[in-house]
């Protein structure tokens, strides 16, 4: 090919303008690269394109670099001559390893297919979280699709968290994060002198491979488990939570003003004057939300106000990185890891008593039947009248001429308004056939030391759930303002039932004798009615715990599906910038609607799993948590007896939720009384072979305490009697009838 024809083929880039706009020496772009190799039909070598696309000796390095990122994200493969392959017609899958604690693993596909079984032999070639090219061998034994590793493309992990262990003479560090169950080496001089049994965070300077184990150093030393709040760094690690604010979002954060500066006010509309108030919990910091409602003869208007993120947290500089990085604040008990840094998250943000704040305002009006009629969005200036708490809200309702009336006697009518619409907006959430499952949440309390003192439901007021439906009205508003104006943004999905999941509940519901309406695809209304019918059945607890199984988990994603649980057309989450990404991205949305423009972040859907990822670890990470610190609430109760019920059944044993202590344990198969025990998945039970008797979920258990280990967060209980209180007994025989 000659030098005119390799100018011409490479100006045949579909790409070409882009790779042209972005470089001021463009290379062929990776999806023409991609193209070229498919069009040669044979593996080719590295030398053989550079002659195809005429690359230059000043470009070599360059193009070497392209081939080797697309090498790493598995868009091509480099065989063992050293030949670079198209993928897809090698039959390789590529996808992201998940580990288990007993040593074998997964690899869940990027594409949408079944996960592939990764034997233990194949798991010490790579760590949990591991990027990986692999093929597809046989079906195994137990009907599961069985893969080799062939490339490992990425390590994820460069730092473990983990506690050392001094094995003759041997140091090496155990991970916290069970699904790394391969022990990291430790040479002598990478110690950085920790003592045996601390806990230490672990740099891997050597990966694993098929003949060797990870080598890493010690970088951290944390420090004892039952050091004050161990238990969190622990879990900022082990989940890789960012923690510590980047030098620039701190010099950056350090430039904003204190105070709102007088030439924001400009284009707002001023309400300083409406008396809107924050209702949140007794130790709130951050207060994102603002409400009043405003009574009329023709029906209400509610203001919601929520803090004006987006005017301060730019899109693209230094605290819109690391928002985004962190994805959302991580609420543990006794400490909060932001999403934005204190000067913004408790100040400049805040919803604070008193002071002028910019904010989002959005203003639904609704009619005598508490119908909305309609809705506006803009941008305010405000001064929030009154830090409320869900407690004094309630006991003021509740009160009229109580104490906490009196002190806030100004503000008493602008309530009672908000709690006529919130007893509007309840009877069109019954109406709408929202899901409300009945779940018990708890709170901590510590003592000086740190740990749990005791452990209480937190009981939900009127309050909680006036603030509740005022949110939902402004998500709702959010959301079907950026669809009518065509705009993208992050929707909060919910998806529809899964199909083997709902037909594995309608048949169990069938075995109990209980219908769920709705056919081949029941709407939320359905579950409504069933958990109502349901709520006086002594087996409430599994029944519910089935339905619940059988609906999806909500994600983020700019393709609206709807939100089944709730019940509603579109959702979105607009309420808490200062706490979530997703809700900053909507921010900006409905300005650049406001505005006449079209707010571009980037692939959307790409954000989305992002945010849906950083959710879920925040989860996991806060559960970590808590289950340490429950077990080292009970490590001094071994022995003793309590009453509790069967909240999971699995086919190693029972797990029991104790009823007035709310911790969690499991009683092992092995302690159940002398007979053969049987899981049935269907049942949701164990059954005994021989005496036929059944362990289902929310059967009452009397259990003892008998082991207690901090290391893995594990609570072991044996059968102490069996229990069943006279309630229960009423209600049994009340449904046996």
């Amino acid at each position: 090919m000659s030098i005119k024809e390799q100018r011409q083929l490479r100006k045949r880039d579909p790409f070409f303008e882009r790779e042209k706009a972005r470089y001021a020496h463009p290379l062929p772009s990776r999806e023409f690269v991609l193209q070229i190799l498919k069009q040669e039909g044979i593996p080719t070598t590295e030398n053989r394109l550079q002659k195809i696309f005429g690359i230059k000796k000043h470009e070599q390095d360059a193009f070497a670099r392209r081939l080797t990122a697309m090498l790493r994200e598995g868009q091509i493969f480099r065989n063992r001559k050293g030949d670079f392959c198209v993928m897809e017609k090698l039959d390789l899958i590529k996808g992201v390893v998940q580990g288990h604690a007993d040593g074998y693993g997964f690899l869940i596909p990027d594409a949408e297919e079944a996960d592939l079984f990764l034997p233990a032999k194949e798991m010490h070639k790579v760590l949990h979280g591991d990027r990986v090219l692999v093929r597809e061998t046989r079906i195994d034994r137990r009907g599961r699709r069985e893969a080799v590793i062939v490339e490992v493309l990425e390590h994820t992990n460069q730092q473990v968290v983990g506690r050392l262990h001094q094995d003759h003479g041997v140091l090496i560090v155990v991970a916290e994060n069970k699904r790394i169950n391969q022990d990291i080496l430790i040479p002598n001089d990478s110690s950085l002198n920790a003592n045996a049994g601390q806990v230490v965070t672990v740099e891997i300077i050597q990966q694993p491979s098929k003949h060797s184990q990870p080598i890493g150093r010690i970088v951290e030393i944390l420090g004892d488990y039952a050091d004050p709040e161990m238990e969190i760094d622990i879990a900022l690690r082990k989940h890789d939570l960012p923690h510590i604010f980047p030098t620039n979002v701190e010099t950056l954060s350090a430039q904003l003003p204190t105070r709102v500066l007088q030439k924001a006010h400009t284009e707002r509309r001023d309400l300083r004057d409406l008396p809107l108030v924050t209702i949140d919990g007794e130790t709130a910091r951050d207060f994102d939300d603002a409400v009043y409602c405003e009574r009329h003869t023709d029906g209400y208007t509610l203001y919601v106000a929520i803090a004006d993120v987006a005017h301060y947290v730019r899109h693209g500089d230094a605290l819109d990185r690391e928002a985004f990085n962190r994805g959302n604040s991580v609420y543990f008990p006794q400490r909060v890891i932001p999403m934005l840094p204190e000067a913004l998250s408790n100040g400049l943000c805040s919803l604070n008593p008193g002071v002028n704040r910019l904010c989002m305002m959005c203003e639904i009006h609704f009619d005598k039947r508490g119908e909305r009629s309609h809705y506006t969005f803009y941008p305010a200036l405000i001064r929030s009248h009154a830090r409320l708490t869900y407690t004094a809200v309630a006991a003021i309702l509740a009160h009229s001429k109580g104490k906490e009336a009196k002190r806030y006697a100004k503000l008493l009518p602008d309530l009672r308004n908000l709690y006529a619409l919130f007893r509007m907006l309840l009877k069109a959430r019954k109406k709408r056939g929202a899901i409300d499952f009945e779940t018990i949440e708890t709170q901590m309390f510590f003592n000086d030391q740190g740990k749990i003192d005791k452990i209480e439901p937190v009981q939900r007021n009127e309050a909680h759930r006036i603030i509740e439906e005022c949110m939902l009205a402004a998500n709702v508003c959010a959301a079907e303002f950026l669809e009518r104006y065509q705009h993208q943004a992050l929707f909060r999905v919910h998806e529809h039932p899964i199909t083997d999941k709902l037909e594995a509940l309608r048949q169990f519901f069938k075995e109990v004798g209980v219908q769920l309406g709705g056919k081949n695809k029941p709407k939320a209304s359905d579950y409504a009615k069933t958990l109502n019918k349901i709520k006086n059945r002594s087996d409430k607890n599994l029944l519910q715990m089935m339905m619940l199984r059988s609906l999806p988990q909500a994600l983020y994603s700019p393709d609206n599906r709807g939100h089944f649980g709730l019940a509603y057309d579109a959702y979105t989450h607009f309420t808490s910038p200062i706490r979530r990404y997703p809700d900053l991205l909507v921010h900006r949305s409905i300005k650049a609607v406001l505005n006449g423009e079209q707010y571009t972040p980037g692939d959307w859907h790409e954000l989305g799993r992002h945010c849906s990822q950083t959710e879920r670890r925040a989860d996991e990470a806060t559960r970590d948590v808590e289950n340490w610190l429950k077990c080292f609430f009970m490590r001094d109760r071994i022995g003793e007896t309590f009453e509790g019920i069967i909240s999971s059944v699995t086919g190693f044993g029972l797990f029991v939720a104790l009823s007035d202590v709310y911790v969690e344990g499991l009683v092992h198969i092995s302690e159940l009384p002398s007979d053969y025990f049987h899981y049935d998945a269907a049942q949701q039970c164990l059954l005994g072979e021989r005496s036929g008797k059944r362990y289902r979920i929310g059967d009452p258990l009397n259990v003892k305490l008998v082991r207690v280990d901090l290391e893995t967060s594990k609570i072991d209980f044996i059968l102490n009697k069996p229990s069943k209180t006279g309630k229960q007994k009423k209600k049994m025989v009340k449904h046996s009838k």
